[in-house]
This record gives structure tokens, C-alpha cells and sequence, in this order.
């Protein structure tokens, strides 16, 4: 099999990605069987999401930036072996401890995705570029779903275990052929890492995720949720401050301006929001007794296959993206993904009494979700030059996330707010949730109609590379700022003269052709 087979990279960035994604939601159902096998309270428990979370967050964009500077492939290897190291460590986890760091170190997967999305940016073909990123963000979005339907059959047929055991499996094969078969992408960002702006980001999106994911249990008014927030803000002022003025900085702000980035982001901050609550608490919901006067009972294993239609629906409609893509544009698909989200979190808040409603809206939102994530990694590997593409995609999956936080969040709020005697949420709880994440949903698919439209807005490839902040030096000094294919197969590079207001304007033609403005 010849090095350059971009099946083969595709298939082992697939695998990755798609085992990492897994573990997200897989262990959620399983939390009441792991809380009884390690004999710990529940509270303890959601340490083993919340470790996941945290460490995912910290690490996807500072490896994403590490990817870019010290080679994709080298990176992508790394964090493969450490994915499988924490597999390994939770199937053999003895205690609750134990299994909760190995949670931490299984979320540095979370690089996997910017570090897959850079790697088919450079090794694949223009041509293929837009259609493998909606193809690998189809199974991303996929794992999700595998993860939540799989979970049950596997506790009952074999063990909690054995949740870890197969990705364990599964990763190393992969790692393998990583290693033997995927080239070393050559586009390298230049500096080093900021690890003042690494240390600030870790600082502030730990203060920030910690309170919202424990909110519900150290309450909302507690002296440690209203402190870490209040640290949260500050931190992120001195991180916006240090990256501002590094000359290297973790994630280039000035990328992070860019109008389809920001917009982009925006839109995925609301989306994920809606996205991560759902997965939250629609299979809780299907879980409630009938005597509660709602819910269906259902085990982890049935609730798990009302969830079928969302993981069916959100592999196909990221394959259709794919090909959608490049005729009605990225903006326009993550504006049907979010407003079909809307729809689906609409049609649950009226109308959620019989099983085949469920059915129906897990797979109106699986539709939304396949479209939303091909179409966001699109949009902004579309709009970066090739040496941000892993910080910026990496950024965009940590606001994605911390969507989800603030979602999880505040659903959780209204869902046990005011319980029944019995200890079980009201029926208008889960309504009033659902009512939230549809306005969130909607709100999305707002933010995504502020996307630009243009190289960005149509999933186009960004070819070019600024310089490193503050690289360009003297009189005449000019940074590239982007180089876009554009449809008509014309090049264009604009350049900034730094030292001055000129700038100068190339379009190459497919021709060879050269006009300066």
C-alpha cells in the first residue's frame, strides 16, 4: 500500500477520531453500573465526565498548535498511544480515583480532530479537501451516536469494562498504521508554544467548566461557583493580554477575528450547547418510570436504541454534506444543521408522550447535527491559512465543548430545579429544558447567518501562511495574509505592507495569467 494513499490516511484519521468521539458519550449511560462497581456516591461519579471534559478542552487547541509547529503526524502518534494508555489504565482502573485520571488522560484525544482536519489539509488534494473533512466530521459526529447506542448491549453482555478494552484494541491498530503509512505533513507554523498563553488557557477553562459542570451539586450560589467564575473572567483578560503580545501566540487572535471564524464559532458555542443537553438528558428522559407521569422506563439498552435514528441520521446527512457542500455552501448547511436542531427541540417540547415522537426527533437531530459539523470544520479550515488550521479547528471543537458545559448546565437547572417526592424531575422540568434548547438552537442558527459568504463561506481552501506575529520587521516589510483557490481556479494572495498603508493584490488564472492591483 503506497504511502500516499489518502483512503488509508483517512481510514486511521477516521478510526481516531471516531474511537475518541465514542468515549465521549459511551461511559454516560453506564455511570449507575460504574458508581456500584467502585462502590462511590454519584457525585463522584460525574467526576469521570467532567475529568473527560476538562482535559479535552485544555488540550485539543494547545496540541492542535503543537501539531502545527512540530509536524501533524508526529503529534497525531503521540496522542494516539496516549488514548490507548488511558483506555488501558480505566479497563484495569481499581478504584473510582483511578478511572477518573484515566478519563484526564483519554480527553487528550480531543487533539485528534484538529490534528486530522490539518493533516487532510495538507496531504489530500484541493478537489478532495471539503469532501474528506464532511466525510471524517460525518464520523465524528457518528461516534457520538455509536457511543450512546452501543453502551448498554456491551454492560450487559459483557462488563463496564469492556468500554475500554475494545478502543484499547481498536487504537493501536490504528496507531500502526499511522505509523507506517501516513506521511509527514510538511507545512510547519513557525515560533514555539506560548506556554504563558497554555498556562493562562488552562487556567481559565478550568475555572469556567469546573463551576458549570458542578453547579448542580455545589449550588449555583455557592461561594465556589461564584469564585472560580469570577476567576474565569480575569483569566480570560489575562490570556487575551498575553496572547495580544506574544510573538508566538497560542492561538493567533487576529486569526480568531477573521468574520467567518468568529461567526462560525458563535454559532458553534450556541449549537454545542443544544447538542451536548441533548445527549444528556433525552436518554435520562426515556429512562423515567411511567408512574413519574412521563418517561417509558426504559433501560439503558432500549434507551439506547431510541437513540438509533439520531446516529443513522447523522452519519448519512455528513456523507450528503459532503456533496452538498460545494453547491450550496458551508453557510448554508450549518443554517439547515442549526435550525433543524430548533425544529427537533421544538417538536420534543410539545410533543414527547409516545416513543415514536422520540424516535422522530433524535433523527431530525441527528440530520442537524451531520450537517452542523462538516460544514463548521469546513468553514474554518476554509478561512485559516495551513499553519493555523490546527489551532483554529482545535479552538473551534474547545468552544464547541464549552457550549455543551454551559448547556448541560443550565438544562440541569431546569430539570431538577423542583422534584417530585419520589425524588424524579417534574415532566414541566424536562419541557422548559427542552423550550431552552430550542431558542439556543435557534440562536445558532441566527449566528450562522452572519457567516460571510465568499472562499469561506463556500468551504474554499486557505493555502497561504501569515507570519508569526511580530516576524515582520523594517521598512517594506510585507506579511502574506491568505492565499484562497477560488471557484473560477484563480489564485488570489493579498499582501499587507506592514510598514505602511500599500497593499498589493495578485490573481493568477488558471492560465498562469497575473494582474496587480
Amino acid at each position: 500500500m503506497p504511502r500516499t494513499s489518502t483512503r488509508l490516511t483517512f481510514a486511521v484519521l477516521a478510526t481516531g477520531a471516531g474511537v475518541f468521539s465514542m468515549l465521549q458519550s459511551l461511559i454516560a449511560p453506564a455511570l449507575p453500573t460504574v458508581q456500584h462497581a467502585l462502590h462511590t456516591s454519584q457525585s463522584t461519579a460525574t467526576w469521570v465526565m467532567t475529568a473527560y471534559l476538562l482535559s479535552a478542552s485544555v488540550f485539543t487547541p494547545i496540541l492542535g498548535r503543537v501539531g502545527d509547529l512540530i509536524g501533524k503526524k508526529r503529534t497525531l502518534v503521540a496522542v494516539l498511544l496516549t488514548v490507548a494508555a488511558g483506555c488501558l489504565l480505566a479497563a484495569l482502573a481499581p478504584t473510582i480515583g483511578v478511572l477518573i485520571v484515566a478519563r484526564v488522560v483519554q480527553g487528550i484525544g480531543g487533539a485528534l480532530f484538529p490534528l486530522s482536519f490539518g493533516i487532510i489539509r495538507d496531504e489530500f488534494d484541493a478537489s478532495e479537501v471539503t469532501g474528506s473533512i464532511g466525510n471524517l466530521s460525518a464520523v465524528i459526529a457518528a461516534g457520538g451516536g455509536v457511543g450512546m447506542v452501543a453502551a448498554g448491549p456491551i454492560v450487559t453482555a459483557l462488563d463496564y469494562r469492556w468500554l475500554f478494552w475494545i478502543p484499547v484494541a481498536v487504537v493501536i491498530a490504528a496507531t500502526l498504521i499511522a505509523v507506517r503509512y501516513i506521511p509527514e505533513s510538511p507545512n510547519r507554523a513557525q515560533g514555539k508554544v506560548s506556554w504563558l498563553g497554555a498556562g493562562l488557557l488552562l487556567g481559565w477553562l478550568v475555572a469556567l467548566l469546573l463551576p458549570l459542570s458542578q453547579a448542580g451539586v455545589w449550588g449555583w450560589g455557592s461561594g465556589r461557583v461564584i469564585g472560580l467564575l469570577g476567576a474565569a473572567v480575569v483569566l480570560f483578560a489575562l490570556w487575551l493580554l498575553s496572547e495580544a503580545r506574544s510573538a508566538t501566540p497560542l492561538i493567533d487572535l487576529r486569526v480568531m477575528r477573521l468574520p467567518a471564524v468568529w461567526t462560525t464559532n458563535t454559532a458553534a458555542l450556541l449549537f454545542g450547547a443544544g447538542m451536548y443537553a441533548i445527549w444528556s438528558f433525552l436518554p435520562g428522559f426515556v429512562q423515567t418510570p411511567a408512574s413519574a407521569g412521563y418517561g417509558f422506563g426504559a433501560s439503558v439498552t432500549a434507551s439506547g436504541l431510541l437513540m438509533l435514528p439520531m446516529l443513522i441520521a447523522m452519519f448519512v446527512s455528513g456523507l450528503l454534506s459532503a456533496r452538498l457542500s460545494p453547491v450550496l455552501g458551508a453557510k448554508t448547511l450549518l443554517t439547515t444543521g442549526a435550525a433543524l436542531g430548533a425544529v427537533a427541540c421544538g417538536m420534543l417540547t410539545l410533543w414527547h408522550a409516545e416513543r415514536w415522537q422520540i424516535g422522530l426527533v433524535a433523527g431530525v437531530f441527528g440530520l442537524g447535527i451531520g450537517l452542523a459539523f462538516a460544514s463548521m470544520a469546513n468553514l474554518i479550515v476554509g478561512s485559516v491559512p495551513p499553519s493555523q488550521t490546527g489551532a483554529a479547528t482545535g479552538m473551534n471543537a474547545n468552544i464547541r465543548t464549552i457550549g455543551g458545559s454551559i448547556g448541560a448546565a443550565l438544562t440541569s437547572v431546569l430539570v431538577t430545579g423542583r422534584l417530585q417526592p419520589s425524588g424524579l424531575p417534574h415532566e414541566s422540568g424536562y419541557t422548559h429544558g427542552f423550550a431552552l434548547l430550542t431558542a439556543l438552537c435557534l440562536a445558532a442558527a441566527l449566528a450562522a447567518l452572519l457567516v460571510p459568504t465568499g472562499r469561506g463561506g463556500h468551504g474554499g481552501r486557505v493555502t497561504g501562511a501569515p507570519l508569526a506575529a511580530g516576524s515582520a520587521s523594517g521598512p517594506g516589510a510585507v506579511e502574506t495574509v491568505a492565499t484562497a483557490t477560488v471557484a473560477t481556479g484563480a489564485v488570489a494572495t493579498e499582501a499587507v505592507d506592514v510598514a505602511g498603508p500599500t497593499v498589493t493584490r495578485e490573481a493568477t488564472g488558471p492560465a498562469g495569467g497575473t494582474s496587480r492591483v
